[in-house]
């Protein structure tokens, strides 16, 4: 049964936490959304919450007096697998966090909570597409690269061989494979999506393969690894680019070999998953410059999909903005904007290093600046140097190293300042991150608000 608020009613979220300062914090957060929030304090709490009425979103503390988030987390994805659930950790606690997004989570928050943090996790969850999207709704466009992307995929669907998905940043690559998973045989089976770059290498072992209880300090239960956690369906290895050389060796045996071995156990055990890779780096080239092995990369490359940028669709660029701001619309409870002619000339005129993802958030922001029902260029908030970086507008030339609009200039420079760590650290983002002096979800915040992932 669906989950997704209907017929005017306000989105229902569920917030759970034994500390009753921060169940109020977040009530009142929430409330101010204009959302209708529930409350509990334990694990049966919420269960019996669940049981009562329909909720759009759960929040979850991860230590509860009666247990853990995580079981709120498995008994959701059980129970009510259309109800998106967050998972709130303690600071700096990978571990707890990667487990979590490997039982369902669709994403985690660490403590201490941001406002901030707390509104963008729930803006996003309630915009989460809900089960058997077709592929219309989801890839939308009608331009020729689209409509083969789309064939594409239909055909992947019906195969079972590695599939590796190239494309720019924000063009649909894990929308590809899901679909892809959703198509095929393997549907009812789950999709388990890897962020190769955001997990810390010397967990990459455990977490991939699981462990034994007693396998090291700390390891106080049995737990299965992604291999584990996909049985029968999908793995996807997103910036696959991202894994160290000693990880390579290990994925290309178990890939080889269809088996893995937990740390601590005796003897492998086998796998069915099928496996899905992307990244946004040149596969080849990393091959070339020993960055990547290359007998990986043929186990991994057996079929190529190649995702277009929107530069290479720009006839369908109206209409997928159009497509965006219905949701954007649907999901703040306004008439849906219409974009002006002058709008529309100004989105169809900007190269979007960012692609989709992109457009997205440049339509957030008209979205929240246009007075009225029209969206204006004005809104767009697409300065000349954006859409002609090195051309002469109204007599003044604007290039590349222009130092005004401030802002645009600051993010030329926070841009160039993490290209440059990422590529002294190989694109390792962990490492990346402690040369910038910041954390590794700060980094991540950036990389996403630069559209740099």
């Amino acid at each position: 049964m669906s989950k997704r608020a209907v017929n005017g009613q306000l989105p229902a979220v569920l917030i759970i936490d034994d500390e009753a300062d921060i169940l109020e914090l977040l009530e009142i957060t929430l409330v101010r959304m204009g959302l209708d929030v529930g409350c509990a304090g334990s694990v049966a709490e919420a269960k019996a919450h669940l049981a009562e009425r329909n909720y759009d979103l759960c929040l979850t503390d991860m230590r509860l007096p009666d247990g853990d988030g995580l079981q709120i987390v498995r008994h959701i994805q059980s129970e009510y697998p259309t109800v998106p659930v967050a998972v709130i950790t303690a600071h700096g606690n990978t571990d707890n966090a990667v487990t979590a997004l490997k039982a369902g989570a669709f994403d985690y928050i660490n403590k201490p909570v941001t406002l901030d943090q707390l509104r963008a996790l729930v803006k996003s969850a309630l915009r989460l597409p809900g089960p058997r999207v077709s592929v219309g709704r989801e890839l939308v466009g009608d331009s020729p690269a689209m409509r083969q992307a789309r064939e594409w995929i239909a055909k992947l669907a019906r195969t079972q061989a590695p599939v590796y998905i190239t494309g720019e940043s924000g063009s649909g690559k894990e929308l590809a494979a899901r679909l892809i998973h959703q198509q095929g045989s393997r549907s009812v089976a789950p999709f388990i999506p890897v962020n190769c770059g955001a997990i810390p290498e010397n967990l990459m072992e455990s977490e991939f393969f699981g462990y034994k209880k007693g396998a090291f300090t700390g390891a106080d239960v049995e737990r299965d690894g992604f291999f584990q956690a996909a049985s029968g369906g999908t793995l996807f290895l997103d910036e696959v680019a991202d894994l160290p050389l000693a990880m390579q060796v290990k994925l290309l045996r178990a890939i080889q070999e269809k088996r893995v071995r937990k740390l601590g156990a005796p003897n492998e055990e086998p796998i069915d998953v099928r496996i899905i890779s992307a990244t946004h780096q040149n596969l080849a080239q990393c091959v070339e410059s020993g960055r990547f092995r290359q007998d990986l990369f043929y186990r991994l490359n057996v079929i190529t999909l190649k995702m277009p940028s929107l530069r290479d669709m720009r006839e369908d660029i109206p209409f997928i903005a159009q497509n965006l701001l219905h949701g954007m619309a649907d999901g703040e409870r306004i008439p849906v904007p219409q974009l002006a002619a002058s709008a529309l000339t100004a989105l169809a005129r900007y190269d979007y290093p960012g692609n989709v993802r992109e457009l997205e958030n440049i339509l957030e922001r008209a979205l929240a600046l246009s007075s009225g029902n029209q969206i204006e260029a004005d809104d767009l908030q697409l300065t000349p140097a954006e859409m002609f970086a090195d051309e002469v507008v109204a007599g003044t030339e604007v290039g590349s190293g222009a130092k005004w609009p401030l802002q645009e200039y600051l993010d030329r420079l926070e841009r160039e300042a993490i290209q440059e760590a990422l590529e002294k650290t190989r694109y390792n983002k962990t490492a990346a991150a402690k040369l910038l002096g910041i954390t590794f979800r700060a980094l991540r915040y950036r990389l996403e608000r630069l559209n740099m992932e």
